[in-house]
C-alpha cells in the first residue's frame, strides 16, 4: 500500500512516505516553517521514491490536538493534495500517534500521552493496546497538569513533551504507576501509517472534503499581553 502521512502539531514537521520500495521520512523541528516546507519536503519525498501523487492509495494527516497553526496546516495540505488527486483520507490523533511512537520505541502497551500545549497545560490522553489495537481509555483533553485525570494500575508509560515541561507534577500525579517515561516522544508520520494501514485496507476512510482538524482547545487567540510575554498556542 501506497501511503503518504502529515503532520506539524508541535514544532516538529513530519513526513512518512511508504511505498513499494520502502519508506522514507522527514524530521526535522521547523517551528512556524512548516508551512514553508512542507510541499517541497513531500515533493522530495515523491521525487525520490519516483512516484507521482495519484499513484497513492491515500494520505494520512495528524488532526491535532496541537499548535492551531500547525495543525491547519496538515489538514489544508492533506485536502489539497487529496481532492487534486482524487485520493482519501484518514486523520490520525497527535496522541495516539505518540502513544504508537512510545510502542515502537519501548514496547509499552500503556501509554499515558501528555504534549505540551503552552499555557501552563497539557494535551492529555490514555491508551492501552489489547489484540493488536490501540484502546482510548482516557480522550483527548487540555488541562492544568496537576489536573490530568486519575488513572488505574501500574505499568504505565509516560510519553510526549509534557512529561519534560511538568516531570515533577506529573510524577507525583501517577506515583508508583509508571513504569518508564518518554518525553522526547513525538508524533511521528511514520507510526502514523502503522495506525492507518489498517483503517485503509477496511475502507474505514474519508473524502478529502471531511477532514478536519481535533481542536480540544476552545481558546484561538492570545491576550496582547500573553503576546508580549512570548506566549504561544
Amino acid at each position: 500500500m501506497k501511503l503518504l502521512a502529515l503532520e506539524s502539531s508541535t514544532e516538529t514537521l513530519s513526513l512518512a512516505l511508504q511505498t513499494e520500495a520502502g519508506l522514507r521520512t522527514f524530521d526535522e523541528v521547523t517551528g512556524p516553517a512548516a508551512s514553508q516546507r512542507i510541499l517541497p519536503e513531500i515533493q522530495r519525498l515523491l521525487t525520490e521514491a519516483g512516484v507521482k501523487l495519484a499513484d497513492l492509495d491515500g494520505i494520512v494527516y495528524g488532526t491535532g490536538p496541537g499548535a492551531f497553526t500547525g495543525v491547519r496546516v496538515a489538514v489544508g495540505v492533506s485536502q489539497g493534495l487529496a481532492f487534486g488527486a482524487e485520493l482519501r483520507v484518514v486523520g490520525i490523533s497527535s496522541v495516539l500517534a505518540v502513544a504508537e511512537t512510545a510502542r515502537q520505541k519501548t514496547q509499552a502497551e500503556k501509554v499515558i500521552v501528555c504534549l505540551d500545549a503552552r499555557m501552563g497545560e497539557v494535551y492529555h490522553a490514555a491508551f492501552v493496546r489489547q489484540a493488536g489495537a490501540w484502546q482510548e481509555l482516557s480522550p483527548p483533553t487540555v488541562c492544568k497538569p496537576q489536573d490530568v485525570p486519575v488513572l488505574e494500575g501500574t505499568g504505565w508509560v509516560g510519553a510526549g513533551s509534557g512529561w519534560a515541561v511538568f516531570a515533577e507534577i506529573l510524577a507525583t500525579k501517577y506515583a508508583g504507576q509508571l513504569q518508564g517515561r518518554l518525553p522526547q516522544a513525538l508524533p511521528e508520520a511514520s507510526a502514523m501509517l502503522v495506525l492507518a494501514q489498517p483503517l485503509f485496507a477496511a475502507g474505514n476512510t474519508q473524502p478529502a472534503q471531511q477532514a478536519a482538524p481535533l481542536y480540544v482547545r476552545n481558546r484561538v487567540a492570545l491576550t496582547a499581553a500573553e503576546r508580549a510575554q512570548g506566549q504561544t498556542l
